[in-house]
């Protein structure tokens, strides 16, 4: 569910080298949702930053690929899976380049189940109050998570205007969808 983002991020949005992933000017992208490493491990081979060869690893024992990716494999900038942190690092890590003087840009996507931790709200209305508009958040609202659909457990709706209110710029769209994802940035920016 991830691939179409994670093409745009990568390979038309991005601005990394796989050769210098410590480049203080790189654009990071912050995978909230450790469970959802998989497909940011092959982005990342697609993109040259690990071998894919080292794809057959996934999840072996002694492998950098992990089950929910950490940052010990090249390309993470955190280790997800704690739902609920990712923004919050996010926004940290763009206003920790923004007072660098840095361009880089900060891309999150977090689902739709962490929008039921309080951490992820207090980010949200962090990122609007001071107005970081070099934080790109993508929500992955598919009504799914660990304990039943998010409706069921604690309703998270309306995320497009609950997120405005705290000053987002904010846009639904169709997640698998190249160019809605390529307009959608671009109308950000």
């Amino acid at each position: 569910g991830i691939a179409d983002l994670l093409a745009v991020l990568y390979f038309r949005e991005m601005k990394y080298d796989p050769q210098n992933l410590a480049w203080p000017d790189r654009d990071r992208f912050l995978l909230s949702i450790g469970h959802y490493s998989i497909g940011l491990y092959a982005a990342l081979a697609e993109a040259g930053v690990i071998i894919v060869d080292e794809l057959d690893t996934y999840g072996a024992d002694e492998s950098r690929l992990e089950m929910s990716g950490s940052e010990i494999t090249p390309g993470f900038e955190m280790t997800g899976g704690s739902l609920g942190h990712g923004l919050g690092q996010a926004v940290g890590m763009a206003l920790g380049v923004r007072l660098d003087g840095r361009s880089s840009r900060i891309f999150n996507l977090l689902s739709d189940g962490e929008l039921q931790e309080g951490s992820t709200w207090e980010a949200a209305m962090a990122a609007g109050h001071h107005r970081l508009d070099n934080l790109f958040a993508f929500i992955d609202c598919n009504d799914q998570q660990a304990d039943g659909p998010p409706r069921q457990i604690l309703t998270i709706e309306p995320v497009h205007e609950k997120w405005s209110a705290f000053g987002w710029d904010t846009q639904r769209i169709n997640g698998n969808d190249i160019h809605a994802i390529v307009d959608a940035i671009d109308s950000a920016k």
